[in-house]
């Protein structure tokens, strides 16, 4: 397995710029099951979730091709074969997120058998909100040998309204499940509680793009008016908006300049907000469209503590915790994160330790006391966006870090390390990870 070897202390300056979203990129790809004719996404990230999908969809009967130069990357998606409808543990495994293809695949199809995605490394995520909204459509479900078996009783699904609130708030994936399938129900569906994330209004404008009629998805309800059939479109998927806070947070910490292209500002005005409080100048750039805007990012001399709280959007994302909370180590004082989407969700804690942060956890809560600086030392990777803490941290340390295990970095972050190298950091990819 691979390890990312940084040499802490080296400023980062230059310009960079945000990649699609993979958040959206994953739901966008399963809506290509909702018809028969070719579906092209352009901006779509080379990330391993993303060759995971491919591989998941080839296997359901959706071919799929990639340009292979050119920018933005585009994805072209063409079901060929309906007559297959297993997603099998070996590929959902892999990734929660091949649950998104129960939806599109059971409204088209009229039958889905979809591995349960078991585990996650930052807490328990089950699937049950994804299956109450489907039960809700008319579908009936069974469990067998870890498969969840739904079909749509006379081959179409019925419009509902469907309530997907849960205690941490609405879901995400289960949302663009349901909306999904929503399109080629017989009747009205509305979703009430449903995920505000501006990746489920990039879903819906692929959908819409298709034929379908959705309105009110970016709010907590959505109407969706089902149709007989959907067409083809051509979609560009959003800027991933937790890269881009990733790398206003890079930007920070090794008290940088760093112009960054195509951010998706009107979506991150919550982390916008904390780094302002903290003291990191965001200085965004006149733009007709507030989801590509480009930002200066600086940093004063001397961070601010400050207090977090994660929440479902338009809050502060869970999904940016980790990272900021590397940035606070280095802040003048003491300050408090609190994690209301996954309280579990603080494996970094233990690896920023090992590098001089001082942190201190009680429940879903960590208070960050600020350091001095940062000292190099060899870390484990233990999911996607604790990767990213800990490459910050060693952006910002003195000495080596030996950050290991980056394949869980390689889920969501193309190519990060020859990115960061060109904005100066000294980092590079070795195959010697324990």
């Amino acid at each position: 397995m691979d390890a990312f070897h940084i040499e802490g202390g080296r400023r980062l300056e230059g310009e960079i710029s945000v990649n699609g979203s993979k958040n959206a990129a994953l739901p966008l790809m399963a809506a290509a099951l909702l018809t028969n004719e070719p579906v092209v996404l352009r901006s779509v990230p080379d990330l391993a979730d993303i060759r995971n999908m491919q591989k998941l969809l080839d296997e359901l009967g959706c071919e799929v091709s990639s340009s292979e130069s050119g920018s933005p990357r585009a994805v072209t998606l063409h079901v060929n074969d309906e007559s297959i409808s297993h997603a099998r543990y070996d590929i959902v495994r892999t990734m929660r997120a091949s649950v998104c293809v129960l939806g599109p695949m059971l409204a088209r199809r009229g039958r889905a058998r979809v591995s349960m995605p078991g585990g996650c490394a930052i807490g328990e995520r089950p699937i049950d909100l994804h299956l109450r909204g489907l039960r809700a459509l008319g579908a009936q479900i069974e469990l067998d040998e870890g498969d969840v078996i739904a079909t749509a009783p006379g081959g179409r699904l019925r419009g509902a309204t469907v309530f997907l609130g849960g205690p941490f708030g609405s879901t995400v994936l289960g949302t663009a499940n349901v909306m999904s399938a929503a399109t080629l129900a017989q009747g009205t569906t509305v979703i009430e509680s449903a995920a505000c994330e501006p990746e489920i209004a990039d879903v819906a404008a692929l959908l819409n793009a298709m034929g379908a009629r959705i309105s009110g998805a970016g709010t907590p309800r959505v109407t969706i008016e089902g149709v007989d059939q959907l067409h083809g479109a051509e979609h560009s998927v959003i800027p991933d908006r937790i890269e881009a806070g990733t790398l206003m947070c890079a930007a920070a910490m090794t008290n940088g300049s760093v112009q960054i292209h195509d951010v998706p500002l009107d979506s991150m005005l919550a982390v916008v907000d904390r780094l302002t409080a903290l003291g990191v100048v965001v200085q965004p750039e006149p733009s007709d469209d507030p989801q590509r805007v480009s930002c200066r990012v600086t940093c004063e001399r001397v961070l601010k503590p400050i207090r977090v709280t994660t929440q479902p959007h338009p809050g502060f994302p869970t999904d940016l915790q980790a990272q900021m909370m590397a940035l606070l180590c280095l802040a003048d004082g003491n300050s408090i994160v609190t994690e209301k989407v996954f309280p579990e969700r603080f494996l970094h804690v233990a690896e920023l330790s090992r590098m001089g942060a001082e942190l201190h956890r009680q429940g879903a809560t960590v208070v960050v006391t600020g350091v001095r600086g940062l000292r190099g030392a060899p870390v484990m990777a233990s999911d996607l966006r604790a990767s990213a803490s800990l490459v910050l941290a060693g952006l910002a340390a003195a000495g080596e870090t030996v950050v290991n295990r980056v394949y869980h970095l390689d889920r969501g972050y193309e190519n990060l390390e020859a990115r960061l190298e060109q904005l100066g950091a000294a980092i590079t990819r070795r195959g010697d990870s324990v």
